[in-house]
């Protein structure tokens, strides 16, 4: 038996990530997601310091390269490329 396109279950939009102004955040907040970001991404390519790219991490997000994106699930929040 298969079920019809009616009775699948459709995914909670409301458990969806999605994209929050940068403009929202403090820059306290910014600059934790931007370290966040510099440490597991740039700190996992054998970088021997991976902080010295904040500065190129923080310029990205300000040109909207990277995103903040928000996981209500998770209740968490990361940087990201825009969708």
């Amino acid at each position: 038996m298969t079920e019809s396109a009616e009775q699948q279950a459709q995914p909670d939009p409301r458990e969806e990530k999605f994209v929050v102004d940068k403009e929202l955040l403090t820059e306290d907040q910014l600059l934790g997601l931007v370290e966040e970001y510099c440490t597991r991404y740039h700190g996992l390519n054998d970088t021997e310091n991976p902080m010295e790219e904040t500065s190129r991490v923080i310029a990205a997000v300000r040109r909207g390269d990277l995103v903040v994106w928000f996981d209500p699930v998770e209740n968490t929040a990361g940087l990201g490329v825009p969708a």
